[in-house]
């Protein structure tokens, strides 16, 4: 009996967190799809502004291959929906064929006890029971027995009823999750003609622009001309405060063996106090060089530690935008051609958008490249690079805070619509910005 009890708890536990468990997946699932939906609805608003052009353009191009992305991940948020439906109402059907065994075990033996209760029936044998024991306490003994008895049974019943109500109860479930995968069924059929449509849109741009070769030729050669302008002109900056940092270094250690040799005191650098710097004083009384001169000071290595525990919340540099060309190579559709992007791309719904600084810092410099101006701000040994902007509003040496106004979109390259190129760099090392960024 006590083994059927604690089988059924166990059951009822997990009956219990089940419900709980589908609704946290779920949420999840359909927060995800929200957000690729305005992923998608920005970057249909800003394509629409484009595709009306005479020519086509690279601009075109990568805003419907982001598009197709997306479009293609919706679709795996839908299958994993279905993946999860399909293994819950598996999970289900067995729960309710052990279920089902158990109810017929508590049925069988319930009707045992019938059996024996009715074959027993007459109170003379209760009585002739009792009144046979050897002695008193026996008697009482024999008395709790048949009241523990008659407490077995009502239990066996219990059991049962409570074993009906959890295979109803999973039934039910099941008829729900059945008609959950009949909608996420037809929403998948749905979005699979929708990917066939933005894939037959984007053949078309790509037949078009294999017509005019020469044209994409020369908007690959200047895109590559100015990103290479950019990084020059970023490494140079970067360089410079490394550069200025290893300066103010080396003179604090220089007048600190001054200040020592004249108090006749073993050199002590002031920044090996900070626990969290990366640099330690030699018994001869200089100072090992440090790992990195931009994680060096305390403030600096407070905002490295700051800044890396950023990631995935720093916010977007726009209100507004998506990011229509990605870090790194990529291939201009299903040609041979490619770029090679130092940082991403993001296209806003029109020039002039304010554009705003992603984490705290200062200004390490404002300067211009061709018709537009670009920032470039440290945090530390991190810094970011705010390009292709119509105006800036910060000077160099200006500490900025996060959200900071710094400036204003400048037109895109191509069609209307405003475009921000935005650049990560750990010193002088380029990587991917999108996955610091929270959406």
């Amino acid at each position: 009996m006590k083994k059927t009890i604690f089988f059924l708890l166990l059951l009822c536990a997990g009956v219990s967190q089940l419900p709980a468990q589908q609704t946290q997946d779920k949420s999840d699932m359909e927060k995800e799809r929200q957000e690729i939906r305005e992923q998608i609805k920005q970057i249909q608003e800003m394509y629409d502004q484009v595709k009306g052009q005479k020519k086509q353009t690279l601009g075109q191009l990568t805003l419907l291959q982001r598009k197709i992305n997306l479009q293609n991940r919706y679709l795996g948020n839908i299958n994993k929906e279905l993946r999860f439906i399909n293994d819950d109402i598996y999970l289900s059907t067995l729960e309710i064929m052990r279920l089902q065994r158990q109810l017929d075990t508590l049925k069988a033996q319930y009707a045992k006890s019938v059996v024996y209760a009715y074959k027993n029936r007459s109170t003379y044998d209760y009585l002739n029971f009792i009144f046979s024991a050897s002695s008193f306490n026996d008697a009482i003994k024999r008395i709790e027995y048949l009241k523990g008895y008659r407490t077995f049974r009502q239990q066996q019943v219990n059991n049962i009823i409570q074993t009906q109500q959890l295979i109803e109860q999973r039934k039910q479930q099941q008829i729900g999750r059945k008609t959950e995968k009949n909608e996420a069924l037809k929403n998948q059929a749905k979005q699979v003609q929708v990917l066939e449509d933005q894939k037959k849109e984007k053949d078309n741009v790509m037949a078009k622009l294999k017509g005019q070769e020469k044209d994409l030729q020369k908007q690959l050669a200047d895109k590559r001309k100015r990103d290479r302008q950019l990084q020059n002109a970023i490494t140079a900056i970067v360089r410079r405060e490394m550069e200025e940092a290893k300066r103010k270094r080396e003179a604090e250690a220089k007048a600190n063996e001054k200040k020592n040799a004249a108090t006749n005191k073993p050199d002590a650098d002031p920044a090996a106090e900070n626990s969290n710097a990366t640099t330690s004083v030699a018994n001869s009384g200089t100072a090992a060089r440090p790992k990195s001169y931009l994680d060096f000071s305390a403030s600096d290595v407070a905002l490295n530690s700051s800044f890396e525990k950023s990631r995935g919340k720093l916010p977007w540099p726009v209100d507004k935008g998506v990011v229509s060309i990605p870090f790194g190579r990529s291939h201009v559709g299903d040609t041979k051609l490619y770029m090679d992007n130092p940082g991403i791309t993001i296209a806003t719904p029109s020039a002039g958008t304010v554009v705003k600084n992603v984490f705290d810092g200062e200004v390490a410099g404002v300067y211009n490249l061709g018709d537009a101006m670009a920032v470039t701000i440290r945090h530390g040994k991190y810094f970011t690079t705010y390009s292709n902007l119509s105006s800036v509003s910060v000077n160099k040496g200006d500490p900025v805070k996060t959200g900071q106004s710094i400036g204003r979109a400048a037109k895109a390259d191509d069609g209307d619509g405003g475009q921000v190129d935005f650049i990560l760099m750990v010193e002088t090392k380029n990587v991917d910005p999108e996955p610091w960024l929270h959406r």
